[in-house]
This record gives C-alpha cells, sequence and structure tokens, in this order.
C-alpha cells in the first residue's frame, strides 16, 4: 500500500474495515439485527420466470458454480437459437427437472441422453440460474455494436490487481447457485453440453459458503478470514433502495436493459497463511470489527452503524481515516451501494505450500461506474487489507431483465 503501513495506520489510533470482507464494498447498516433463519425449505424450487431474473434478490444459496463462455458460433440465428434452448432447460433444472423432455434416460438408448443424469433423484435444491452478457458480446460479431450500453464500458485497471486473463472476462456468464453442489455443477455442465459447437468455457468458479446474506431471514455468514462478511449487504426487503441502486431503469439509456442489472466478478485471493499468523487484536483493528460479535469499533453489536466521529481515549478517531469502513463508506462516495452474493473458495494448493483460497466477489448494481468503480479505487490505494489480498480475476456482465413466460427467452429484448 503505497506511502501508509498497517502500522501507521494503527497508530493513528483505530483501523479497520466495517462490513464486507476483503476486497468488497460496505453499505449502509441494517436497523435491525437478522435473524438466524432460512427462507423456506433448501429443497423447494424457486420461481424462473418473472421480472427480474432469479439468483440476484434471491435469498442467497450456500453454493455457487460460475461460468464464464466465449462464443464460437460467428452466427447471430445460432446464438440467438442457443439462447432459447438454454432458457428451456434453465426452466426445466430450475424446478428440478431434467435438462431436456426425455431426461436421463428416456430417449433413444442408441443416442446421448438429454440430461447428464447425475441430478436423478435430487430435488431442485433453491437452484437459480442467471445469464448475463459481457463487452466483448458486443464486438460487432452479432450485429450488437450499436445496442451495447455505457455502463458495460470496460472497467479501468486497479492499482496492484493482477489480473489473469484467462480467468476474466467472457461473452457470457451463467451463475449457478443452489444449497446442494451436485445440481449446481449438473446445471452448468448440462448448459455447455447443449452449447457445444456454439460456446466454450472459458473458465469457471465453484464456490461454497456464502459471504453475504441478500435477506433480513438470513443470519451473517464468515469469510475465509473469520470475520462475519455482508453485515450492511442490500436485502431484498429493501425495495425503494433496490429500486435506486439495484435495477436499471428505462431512462438509463439502453431500454432493452430495463429490469435489469451489471454484474461485478472479481476472484480475489486470500495470503491466509500470513493472516493467520496475525493477531486477533491486529485482525479486528484491520477490519474494524470484533471477530466475535462483528461490531464496528466503538459499537456494541453488529448493525450498529459505524460512527466516524467517534475517539478513542487518546483522543484519535476509533476509525481512521484509511481504514476499510470509511474508504468503503456509502458517504464517502455520493451513496453509492451494491448487493453482494459472493462466495468463498479453496482451489487445491498453489505447489508452494498454500492453499489457493480466498473469496469469489459477486456484486450487482444499475451502474457498475458509478457504484463498483469509485469505491474500488479507493480500496485498491489505501485499504490495509491489500497485504492480505490479491485480485486475480475481473468480470463485467450486463444483466438482462427477466423472462416473463414460456414464450420468452434470455436476452430477447436484446436481440429482437
Amino acid at each position: 500500500m503505497p506511502g501508509i503501513s498497517r502500522r501507521k495506520l494503527f497508530g493513528l489510533g483505530a483501523a479497520g474495515v466495517a462490513a464486507a470482507g476483503a476486497g468488497t464494498l460496505a453499505v449502509a447498516s441494517l436497523p435491525e439485527e437478522a435473524a438466524p433463519a432460512r427462507t423456506g425449505s433448501a429443497s423447494d424450487p424457486v420461481p424462473f420466470y418473472g421480472e427480474h431474473q432469479a439468483g440476484i434478490v434471491t435469498p442467497a444459496q450456500d453454493r455457487l458454480h460460475f461460468v464464464a463462455f466465449d462464443v464460437t458460433t460467428k452466427d447471430r440465428a445460432e446464438l440467438v437459437d442457443l439462447l432459447q434452448e438454454w432458457t428451456s432447460a434453465a426452466a426445466r433444472m430450475t424446478q428440478g427437472q431434467d435438462a431436456g423432455t426425455f431426461g436421463a434416460v428416456g430417449g433413444v438408448p442408441e443416442a446421448p441422453p438429454d440430461d447428464t443424469g447425475e441430478a436423478l433423484g435430487l430435488p431442485a435444491s433453491g437452484l437459480t440460474l442467471t445469464i448475463g452478457f459481457g463487452p466483448s458480446l458486443f464486438d460487432g460479431r452479432f450485429g450488437l455494436a450499436d445496442r451495447k450500453p455505457a455502463a458495460l464500458a470496460e472497467l479501468p485497471k486497479f492499482p496492484g490487481e493482477a489480473l489473469l486473463p484467462e480467468i476474466s472476462g467472457g461473452d457470457l456468464c451463467v451463475q449457478a447457485c443452489a444449497h446442494d453442489p451436485q445440481v449446481a455443477v449438473h446445471a452448468i455442465r448440462n448448459l455447455a453440453r447443449i452449447g457445444f459447437g456454439k460456446v466454450s468455457v472459458r473458465y469457471s468458479q465453484l464456490g461454497f459458503g456464502r459471504t453475504s446474506s441478500t435477506s433480513r431471514a438470513q443470519a451473517t455468514p464468515r469469510n475465509l478470514m473469520g470475520f462475519k462478511d455482508g453485515t450492511a449487504n442490500l436485502k431484498l426487503e429493501d425495495t425503494d433502495m433496490l429500486r435506486d441502486h439495484l435495477w436499471v431503469a428505462e431512462e438509463d439509456g439502453a431500454a432493452w436493459m430495463a429490469g435489469g442489472s451489471y454484474l461485478v466478478t472479481r476472484k480475489i485471493r486470500m495470503h491466509i497463511e500470513t493472516w493467520d499468523r496475525t493477531s486477533l487484536t491486529e485482525q479486528e483493528a484491520i477490519f474494524g470489527r470484533t471477530k466475535g460479535e462483528g461490531a464496528a469499533h466503538g459499537m456494541a453489536k453488529e448493525f450498529d452503524e459505524p460512527d466516524f466521529a467517534k475517539k478513542g481515549p487518546d483522543g484519535q478517531p476509533l476509525i481512521a481515516d484509511i481504514a476499510h469502513v470509511k474508504l468503503a463508506h456509502p458517504s464517502s462516495h455520493g451513496g453509492a451501494r451494491l448487493l453482494r452474493r459472493g462466495y468463498n473458495f479453496v482451489d487445491g494448493s498453489d505447489g508452494l505450500g498454500r492453499l489457493d483460497a480466498g473469496l469469489f466477489f459477486i456484486a450487482y448494481q444499475r451502474d457498475p461506474h458509478r457504484q463498483f468503480v469509485p469505491v474500488q479505487l479507493a480500496l485498491a490505494r489505501q485499504d490495509v487489507l491489500n497485504e492480505y489480498i490479491k485480485h486475480v480475476s475481473s468480470g463485467l456482465f450486463a444483466i438482462p431483465p427477466g423472462v416473463r413466460d414460456a414464450g420468452d427467452y434470455w436476452g430477447r429484448t436484446l436481440f429482437s
């Protein structure tokens, strides 16, 4: 972190990041504590049709399989056909059915099955499938260049990031969330199977242990640093705030996106071995919250709003100006807020005796250049957590509105 060490930060009084977690963004805190409950049963299906795509404000499920695709066909009609096939399969799988009409065993024995079969006998498990379109899809191959929204302009380069091109970007993305990892993997596998010859997998990411709560009925989860994550996240119950900060409106400049949103993904590698050798006092100072309760410095409860004017016995602010909570707080960025639904990941080891682990950051918003970008720039320049994390992949996607009925399909408003 240029010009500032965490030791100097502690010398300023106390430090830390409130809310979010490694490399994520804080938003306004909730008025009361969420109950440790899950909405509905973990095996229940989530409705597929609606004004907005499921998997955004849906109460965050336990597991993730995220995939980015490169489109290999050059034929616009083939791409539209694929999106229609995918929509039909997604509508079935989210309701606990096979991906195709004849399923895994009901077709012609001499032909490949309509479904790969590994989810036979499993319930829907809250599966949601959410599709997005990357900036590269608007490069002219499919006559979409003049329909690219201004909000889909490429993200700037942030200080300190070390992005790997092979696990960044993508023409299309699909986010599969479920309470059963096999159900999520099955869904992505079958979409990739259906897309053979038209798309190819660019990269995919498995996630576990959601790091955000998207409903007040959910308890706040913890990230791999052991701290509560997503305390101040936007919730599905915040209707007015979702209208202002999450859903795209027609007046935003791309009418086909009305009812949609924009997705930013960041794979954030944590140097957890270094973190694990850091004292509890220092960890809590860096996060600005207690590790147990999750209360901000100077506060008693997890959901108490941080008080940046509050001072300690030494007369210094309990939360320093360069602490994460101050850098990321909406009051520092014109009220910028996000809806986050990230996941922990462990992708084995790096071959040097260290776990390849961290946070797969997922955030939805109305305009990433007015919401994600200014906050991440501040964090990248000054956040104390930069000593313990590294951003290694990035993605930006336009998330179209929901599928209204069985005659509709993913992306119809863009291609019609």
